[in-house]
């Protein structure tokens, strides 16, 4: 099984998992009733701050699990759906966007250079 990685909705960077050259960063997850986890070390399978990004997708939707959330996620064609949302800078004004984060191609862990490359400014 590969890592699961997304761009964060605030600043569009990589969330890079802990394991990559580039290393990892805090990244909040929130959903759209207010809730917020925050992720210190991510290491590229989902959880931030404790929380499965597929577990709370599927809670969002009204259904349950993990593989819930992942068949919602991947569905073809895609189903209109609520999304956590994964920003870098924790803003209390900040309010819930419909639709998911882009899915990063990397799986946050690998880049074109040190940098981040072509999957996005890591400075």
């Amino acid at each position: 099984m590969g890592f699961f990685s997304w761009t964060t909705q605030d600043t569009h960077k990589t969330i890079w998992n802990k394991y990559s050259s580039n290393g990892s960063r805090t990244t909040f997850m929130h959903d759209h009733k207010g809730n917020v986890w925050q992720e210190n070390d991510y290491e590229g399978y989902g959880v931030f701050g404790g929380k499965d990004y597929y577990e709370l997708l599927a809670e969002m939707n009204g259904l349950e699990g993990r593989d819930a959330g992942i068949e919602l996620s991947f569905a073809k064609p895609p189903k209109a759906h609520f999304a956590p949302n994964l920003t870098e800078r924790l803003d209390e004004t900040r309010r819930y966007t419909q639709g998911g984060p882009e899915s990063c191609e990397s799986q946050g862990y690998f880049s074109d250079d040190e940098s981040g490359g072509i999957y996005g400014d890591y400075s």
